[in-house]
């Protein structure tokens, strides 16, 4: 598998989201925006029904989604943000009637089906390209820029480590995509 970058841009994020809404292609923009504001691998949000982020009874959406993951088999919990609580509710609006069982994300081809693997990665890199992110992106680049962005506001990598449910630090460092920039702007902020 090819490495990917985070998009370090957040003005690339926000010409990113408004390019998707501009198009008023919904399921993308709440694809998107639910990868970056989730940490989740692209198999874990394209598995995702409404069942499992929308609570019926109460007619709302849940705070904390529960999944297990596809690739490690742990339970993760995570909480839906007010990007990603925007993104669902303007999908559910546009989708009127859900039922429990539906995919989030589902295909245009066959009924009750998620997207593909690769449908996501085209709807990415379509998107990035579409406003000028010219970083190597793929679906993980949306994994990555939420842990890069949370690392640059602060967050300790013990945190992340956890929130990613990743083993090791050298791993979550991997993630975070720091580049010399990053690394120039530490010498600039400390001049003892």
């Amino acid at each position: 598998m090819e490495r990917v970058e985070p998009i370090r841009s957040e003005k690339k994020i926000k010409d990113l989201k408004k390019y998707l809404l501009g198009y008023n292609n919904i399921r993308n923009y709440t694809l998107i925006v639910l990868g970056l504001n989730s940490a989740l691998r692209i198999s874990d949000i394209l598995n995702l029904t409404w069942d499992s982020v929308y609570d019926f009874e109460e007619s709302t959406l849940r705070s904390h989604v529960y999944i297990k993951e596809k690739k490690t088999g742990k339970d993760k919990k995570f909480l839906l943000n007010n990007n990603a609580v925007f993104a669902l509710n303007k999908l559910k609006k546009q989708l009127g009637h859900i039922n429990t069982l539906d995919y989030v994300f589902q295909s245009r081809e066959g009924q009750n089906k998620p997207i593909t693997r690769s449908m996501a990665l085209k709807i990415v890199k379509n998107s990035c390209n579409a406003v000028g992110i010219k970083e190597k992106i793929g679906c993980h680049s949306l994994r990555k820029t939420f842990g890069y962005h949370s690392w640059k506001k602060g967050v300790p990598l013990p945190v992340l480590m956890e929130l990613y449910n990743h083993s090791n630090q050298s791993v979550t460092k991997l993630y975070l995509g720091i580049s010399q920039d990053d690394i120039d702007a530490v010498y600039k902020l400390i001049e003892l």
